[in-house]
Formats: structure tokens, sequence, C-alpha cells
């Protein structure tokens, strides 16, 4: 029968596990300040500036559960299996480790002993109704006489041959204990959660426990064992005598067994005791909500009487008491629930490395110095991509660390004096200066008509940057250079040529970037305006670069 209830209870947590479904991801949102409560919102806020380093500890679930399971007792008297128990429990964790959970149980042990006793004449349940003598030490005119419970003398061994009893008892206890929880494995190096934790406990207890047995059958009477003891093949086997006593008692334990009396407190009728208690267990975690466990409890108090029986076994000897004192066990199927809205998983579920690792992975509140990058020459381009690591103090450079060298006479920007040197007047000189065909036309004399092109070959275009319509100071330099040639090559005209994309705000940029440039080389440089002509969509191109192209004035470039 008891196998057929396990296994229906079993059955039981197994439909609870599939309806609340798996288990979920651990750790918390750690931005989340609703999950922090208010005494340490302070601590909240000054993580969330850097200005302390730890986060402060979030808001927890309570945890609500009952237990079912058997309840046994170490005594004088051997346990029968199984009996049961049941409680009720809630926890709260005060820390990733330590918890204090407060539990309720009452339950049922059962003992039965399957060899006789004899000396049972100071025991007050069994003496009363087996007429037991009790033996009397230093008796007047008698000192190693019996007295009987009638005040008689006798010279009768005590309990003589055939009064053998077989103890029993059943108590019923009810416990209140106050426990500390530590959780041996919630801190993993090598994962982020667990859905298996395994705790120890321990804590105080108040108990009450109602011991009675059965002394006396349907009838009132007091058993005849004389079947069982006068049977030498069965009171060798223990199961033989079990079966015979189970057969030949009622079960109805009747019978007040020996207590503490008044020496001890009583609540509620019965005998209270404190006591410590230590045990063990594991959980499994079902969902985010929803926990099931196995644990076992040992509980010691300071009493010799959970099973009614104190009394050493020794016929012939001075009565003399056992002071083994009792304890009981209760080992349980636990199914647990969180409570709490706003709340992490209770803290023994969380992993506390789980933030500090996901930082250390995907930083996203840690505050990094501001990096330094070697430039030995100072040309803003970090040494690991500088092509020119030893440029001039002052030059600029391009993407890659290269001096800039407009004309591509081989002179730097920040040394050529000349910065847009046409082709046909290089080779240059140190300041990037060339030397260029005679100017006037004393050096076409003898020539029956004069070179009236326009020789200002390439033209470096104009870059802006992106979104701005303003000519930056590399962009003026050119324009310089530019008018200066423009002066110097009367034959010669530009057009400024633009490449807009089709929506209107390119266009409109476009445009004010090239009468920019117009403005610039006629306002600024005094080039005649009908030397400079505008283009304002010149086709596919650069949208931030303006193109210039010289030719001839009168055609031809």
């Amino acid at each position: 029968m008891a196998s057929k209830k396990y296994t229906l209870l079993i059955g039981l947590v197994c439909l609870i596990s599939t309806a609340f479904g798996q288990v979920g991801s651990g750790g918390y949102n750690w931005k989340d300040s609703s999950l922090i409560p208010t005494k340490r919102m302070p601590q909240h806020q000054e993580f969330l500036n850097n200005n302390y380093s730890f986060p402060a500890k979030p808001r927890n679930q309570w945890e609500i559960g009952i237990s079912v399971g058997a309840v046994t007792v170490s005594s004088d008297v051997s346990a029968v299996f199984p009996t049961l128990g049941a409680g009720l429990s809630v926890r709260k964790g005060l820390g990733y480790v330590f918890s204090l959970r407060g539990e309720y149980f009452y339950g049922t042990a059962k003992g039965q002993n399957w060899v006789a006793s004899y000396n049972y004449g100071y025991n007050p349940a069994w003496n009363k109704k087996y007429n037991a003598p009790v033996q009397v030490y230093g008796a007047p005119g008698n000192p190693t006489g019996v007295v009987s419970l009638a005040g008689s003398v006798t010279n009768e061994p005590m309990n003589g041959p055939g009064q053998g009893i077989f103890y029993n008892y059943r108590t019923t206890i009810n416990e209140a204990a106050l426990e500390g929880v530590f959780t041996l494995n919630n801190i993993r190096f090598h994962k982020n959660k667990t859905g298996l934790v395994i705790y120890g406990l321990a804590g105080i207890v108040g108990m009450t426990f109602d011991t009675k047995v059965d002394a006396l059958d349907g009838n009132g009477n007091p058993y005849d064992y004389s079947s069982i003891l006068g049977n030498a093949n069965i009171y060798k086997k223990r199961k033989e005598v079990r079966k015979a006593l189970k057969k030949l008692q009622d079960g109805k334990y009747e019978t007040r067994a020996e207590s503490e009396g008044n020496r001890r407190p009583k609540l509620f009728g019965n005998t209270f005791k404190p006591g410590a208690t230590v045990g063990a267990g594991i959980a499994y975690k079902i969902s985010k909500r929803v926990n099931i466990g196995l644990e076992s409890k040992f509980t010691a108090v300071k009493t010799d009487l959970l099973d009614g029986q104190q009394w050493q076994e020794s016929p012939l000897g001075a009565p003399a008491q056992t002071r083994d004192y009792d304890s009981y066990h209760y080992t349980t199927v636990r199914f647990n629930y969180n409570l709490g809205a706003k709340s992490v998983e209770p803290l023994w579920w969380v992993n506390p490395l789980d933030y500090a690792y996901n930082e250390l992975n995907r930083p996203q509140h840690i505050l990094f110095p501001k990096p330094v990058l070697p430039d030995a020459d100072g040309d803003g381009v970090t040494d690991q991509f500088d092509n020119e690591p030893n440029t001039p103090q002052g030059c600029p450079v391009d993407s890659h660390g290269v001096s800039l060298d407009t004309d591509g006479d081989g002179v730097p920007d920040c040394k050529d004096k000349e910065k847009v040197t046409p082709t046909y007047c290089q080779p240059v000189d140190a300041d990037g200066v060339g030397k260029c065909p005679c100017p006037d036309s004393s050096c076409f004399a003898g020539f029956a008509k004069p070179d009236k092109s326009c020789h200002l070959g390439y033209v470096p275009p104009v870059v802006f940057k992106k979104g701005a319509d303003k000519l930056t100071d590399d962009a003026k330099s050119i324009l310089t250079s530019l008018g200066g040639m423009l002066k110097a090559s009367e034959n010669c005209k530009v057009k400024i040529v633009g490449h807009p994309l089709a929506d209107k705000r390119s266009q409109k940029r476009n445009q004010a970037r090239i009468d920019a440039v117009v403005k610039y080389l006629v306002e600024t440089q005094g080039i005649t305006a009908d030397r400079v002509e505008a283009v304002y969509d010149g086709g596919a191109g650069d949208e931030n670069t303006v193109d210039i192209i010289s030719e001839t004035i009168g055609g031809g470039n």
C-alpha cells in the first residue's frame, strides 16, 4: 500500500513539472532599478554612475513549500517503516549562499521490538497492566527481597519466567523550526546557471511529543505473549516474530507511555522540548517559480522518552536508566513555489558571478580609460598605420600618414612654395618651384604664330567635408595656387564641376559648394568672372568633390 502512495506522489510531481514548463535563464537585468529595494537604491545609483564597483543586491522572491515524507525515531525500541509526516515551510534568501527557513511539521513514528523485555517493572505504562514486581534493594529486614505492587515482600525473582513483553510505541510529533540553509553549488565558474542545488541546514526547534503504547487487547486485557515466547523457533526470526505480533496486537495504542511528567513544560497538554536539527538536501528547478527536492533532517532532543522506554534491561541488577537520548529523522519529498513580483528568483538559484562574467564578455558598464595609441611623428596617424613614420612637424598627411604633395612634384606641400606646379614646368627646385617656358611674346620671336593654348595641366579637385559647404584650409591653398596660375596664363579659363545626387538637398548643397569656389577665385584671387564657369551637374562622380577642369579661352583644353 505504501509503495502505491509513493508511486502516486511521484506521478503527481511529474505532472506538475510538465505543467510549469522548463527552467528559465539565469541572472537578472542589473539595469532594472525596480528590482532594487529602497534602502539599497543609493548604492545602486552610485554603481550606475561608476562611483561604486559593486551592484546593489536585488529584491528576491520568497519560497513557500510543502513536504511529505517518513518520520523515524532512533531509540531503545526498533523503528517501524513507513510512518508518514507532512510539513509547511517559508524561506527567504539573505544572500547567494545563506537563507533562513521557518518550518512546521507534523508526523507520527512507530516502533516495535522483536526481542522480549523483562525489566519493565519501573515503566508505569507496562507494570500496572502486567502486574510486574519492582525490585527494591536495602528493604528493612530483607535487603535482597522484592516488593510487589501490592506492597508485599516476595522472594521470587523479578519478572519470572513467562512474563516477558514486547515494547512498542506510537509517537505523535509537532515541530516548529528556524533553520539556516547553506547553498553549496550555486556559485558556478563555468556555467551561468544551475538547475540543481545542493544544500545543508542547521537550526533550532521547539517540539512536542505524545507517546502511547499498545499494551492491551480489544477487551482491555494484557496481551498473552506466551505463544511467541514459548516458540523457540519463531523467536529466532525477527520477521516471524513481528508477523506474529502484528497478528496478536490490535494496533490501537490505548495506553499513555511514560513521559516527563510535570518536570518539563507542557504545550497543548504534551511535553515540550527544545532541540537542534541538522540536515541536507537537493532541489531541482522546474521553472523560475517551481522546484522539487529531496531532504533529510536529523533532530536531537534531550529526552529518552520519545519511545516511552528509558530503563536498562538488567533483571537481576540495580534499576538504571539508559540515558541514551532519543532522536528522530524526517526524510521528505518537497514541492516549493516562489512568490513575489518585481523580484528576481530566490538568490540561491542565481549565480553571483553572472554579472561579472557578462561584463567581461560584453562590457556595458565598465568605465574604460581613453585609449592612447602611439604616434611618434605626431601627424595624427598611429604608428601601426603610418607609412611615413618620420613626417616633418606640421606637414599635412593623407590617411596613410604620407605627406601631401598636391602637384606631385616630389616636394611636400608643407615645403612647396608653388603648390600647384604644372607638369610641363617640372622638374622643380628644392622649394618646389618649376621652370616654365618663357611667359612673354619674346619667346616666340621668329615663329610664324605664337602658342596661345592653355597649359595649366591637371588641377587637383576641391574636397569638402561630408555635409559641409565651407572651404577648408587645404581647399583655399589649392585655389590660391590656381589663382596665381590663372593670372600667369591669360589664355586659360576653368570649369567648376559638381556631382550632386538626385535629391534636392544634395543639389542645393552642391550649388553652394560651387558658388563658394567661384566666389573665392573671383573675389579673393581677382580672377575675372568670365574665366570661371560653374557647371552644377557634371554627371556621375563623388558628391563631396568639386572638380576643376582647365581649358583654353576660345575652345580646346
